[in-house]
């Protein structure tokens, strides 16, 4: 789907493709380098190789209870979104999600239109009934996000972080029942 940005760009939400692995492993390594909001590190990501890329898009192309889809941006991958359904099945109805945006994509909506595709989705799957996630209670921003979307805080695991400068950050744990039982 497109949609226009606020700085004339038009944004495509979709479906990875194989061929996208290099892009998007670009992309992964780019967002290591600009922001410890993520939890992999930048020597994580470097040992990613595009062959690793490529088997992680099979894994969502193959895999119909799970959800990834990207952002791009004028022809650029600019950031995703990922919703994995638990392997348990006493977990079954709960989906994982995760998202990450370039920095020099902030503040134009795509994270709000990833939620908005990612939520519809998880709306639509036949077990999902809640997402759930951690994210670092350093990143004021995506909490806010979160929470415009309806997702409620329901654990801190302190200090479940080392920053790069060697502090601590505490994990919130957010979730949302996207359907009743």
């Amino acid at each position: 789907m497109d949609h226009f940005l606020p700085n004339g760009s038009t944004l495509v939400i979709r479906r990875p493709r194989v061929e996208d692995a290099a892009a998007l492993l670009e992309c992964f390594r780019q967002l290591t380098m600009e922001t410890d909001f993520l939890l992999y590190s930048q020597a994580e990501a470097m040992r990613f190789s595009i062959r690793d890329e490529e088997d992680f898009i099979r894994q969502y192309l193959l895999q119909p209870r799970h959800l990834l889809l990207l952002a791009e941006v004028e022809g650029q991958i600019t950031g995703s979104i990922a919703i994995n359904q638990s392997r348990f099945e006493k977990q079954s109805h709960l989906g994982e999600l995760g998202i990450a945006i370039l920095r020099s994509h902030w503040n134009l909506g795509i994270g709000r239109r990833l939620m908005t595709a990612a939520i519809r989705w998880a709306i639509e799957h036949p077990s999902m009934e809640i997402i759930h996630f951690g994210v670092l209670a350093n990143n004021e921003k995506a909490i806010q996000l979160y929470r415009n979307f309806g997702f409620l805080e329901c654990g801190r695991l302190p200090q479940a972080a080392k920053t790069i400068d060697g502090s601590y950050v505490d994990l919130i744990t957010m979730a949302k029942r996207i359907k009743n039982p």
